[in-house]
C-alpha cells in the first residue's frame, strides 16, 4: 500500500539547522504541540501541517525576527537530496533554478513556480497540501538557500532584485539588511524577485558528468512517485487553488494538471471517485479553514467557495456538519479556549 501523499520527511538537514541555532529537536517537538516520538534522532516523517507547525516553533522560540534567514543560510546543502545536489552543479543559475522546480517534489510537497519576464523572474513557493503561506521562518530559509545557491555557484554575491512578504514589517530591518535589497512587506504574495542577469551567470561547479549520471535517476524517481500519486488528491489541491469566487470546471482542473479533460475523467473514473466528488470535498476541506479565521465573515467563505447564493451554502454546509456555520465557528473557538 502505497503512503499518504502528504507524508514526508524532515530530515537531518533540518534538525541540524535547527541545532546550530541552539535548539533542540526535543525543544522544537514540544513547542508545536507534536509528540516527541516523532523524531527518531535523524528524521521525522510529517505532513505539511506538522512540518509548518515546527517552522512555528523555531519562529515562536527564537528572539530573532532573522531566525528564518539565519537557518537558510547554515543549513549544510551537502546533506541535501541528489535533486539539490544536481542543481549545485548546473550550467548557471537559471538552470539551477530549473532543476530545483522541477524535482523539488521528490523532497516534500512543495512547487516552485518561476515567472520569468523582460526585467525580472518571479519565484513563489506553494504547497501541494495546504492553502496556507508557510510559516515566516520556512519562507526566509527558502528564499535564502536560493540566493546562496546562486552565490557560491557562480562564486559572486547575488542580490534580489527585491523581496516580497505578506507579513508586517519587522523593526530590525533585517531582512533589508541580509538580502541587500528592498523588501516590501505588506505585499499581495511571498515572492522573491530576481534580475534576468543573474540568472544567465555561469556556475563554476558546472559537472556535466554529474549531471547525466544523476538526471536519469532523478526523472525515474519522479516519474514513479506522479504515478504513485492519487489523482483526487491532485484534483482537490488544484481545486483548492482555483476556488476565489469562482467555480473551476474539470476542463479548468485538466489544464492545470496538463492533461486533458477526457484523460482526467478517465482517472478519476478509475479511482472509484466523481468530479462533483472531489469538488465537495474540497470544499469540506477549506470551508473549516475559513471559519477557523475569525477576519474572515460567513459570506465571504461562502464566496471564496463558489456560491453565488448564500442559502445554498448554508444548506450545504448543515449537510457536512449538522449544524450552521456560526454554531460550528462559535464550537471551534471555545473548543480552542479550553485546550489553553
Amino acid at each position: 500500500m502505497n503512503s499518504p501523499p502528504d507524508r514526508f520527511k524532515a530530515s537531518n538537514v533540518f534538525w541540524g539547522g535547527v541545532r546550530k541555532m541552539g535548539l533542540t529537536p526535543t525543544t522544537v517537538l514540544r513547542q508545536s504541540g507534536l509528540p516527541i516520538s516523532l523524531y527518531d534522532g535523524e528524521k521525522a516523517v510529517v505532513s505539511t501541517g506538522q512540518y509548518f507547525s515546527l517552522w512555528r516553533a523555531v519562529g515562536e522560540l527564537s528572539s530573532d525576527p532573522a531566525i528564518g534567514l539565519r537557518l537558510g543560510q547554515e543549513i549544510d546543502s551537502e546533506s541535501f537530496h541528489p535533486f539539490a545536489v544536481a542543481a549545485q552543479h548546473a550550467r548557471d543559475f537559471r538552470d539551477a533554478l530549473s532543476r530545483i522546480a522541477r524535482y523539488k517534489e521528490l523532497c516534500c510537497p512543495e512547487e516552485m513556480k518561476i515567472s520569468e519576464e523582460k526585467e525580472e523572474c518571479v519565484i513563489e513557493t506553494r504547497w501541494l497540501y495546504s492553502n496556507e503561506d508557510g510559516p515566516p521562518a520556512l519562507t526566509d530559509a527558502i528564499s535564502t538557500s536560493l540566493i546562496k545557491l546562486g552565490s557560491r555557484g557562480t562564486e559572486t554575491s547575488i542580490h534580489p532584485k527585491r523581496v516580497e512578504l505578506k507579513r508586517a514589517p519587522e523593526p530590525s530591518r533585517a531582512h533589508e539588511q541580509h538580502f541587500q535589497c528592498p523588501v516590501k512587506f505588506r505585499a499581495r504574495r511571498n515572492a522573491l524577485v530576481l534580475r534576468p542577469a543573474d540568472l544567465d551567470r555561469r556556475f563554476v561547479t558546472y559537472n556535466s558528468d554529474l549531471l547525466e549520471m544523476l538526471d536519469p535517476q532523478l526523472d525515474k524517481e519522479l516519474a514513479g512517485r506522479k504515478a504513485q500519486a492519487r489523482i483526487g488528491d491532485r484534483v482537490k489541491w488544484v481545486l483548492k487553488r482555483l476556488l476565489a469566487g469562482n467555480r473551476p470546471d474539470i476542463l479548468a482542473v485538466a489544464r492545470e494538471l496538463g492533461v486533458s479533460g477526457r484523460t482526467l475523467q478517465r482517472r478519476i473514473t478509475d479511482e472509484g471517485a466523481s468530479f462533483r466528488q472531489l469538488l465537495l470535498e474540497a470544499r469540506k476541506e477549506l470551508v473549516r479553514q475559513y471559519l477557523a479565521e475569525p477576519s474572515i465573515e460567513i459570506n465571504e467563505a461562502a464566496y471564496l467557495l463558489g456560491y453565488d447564493d448564500p442559502r445554498s451554502f448554508y444548506r450545504a454546509f448543515r449537510s457536512w456538519e449538522g449544524t450552521t456555520p456560526a454554531i460550528w465557528r462559535s464550537g471551534h473557538y471555545t473548543a480552542i479556549a479550553h485546550r489553553n
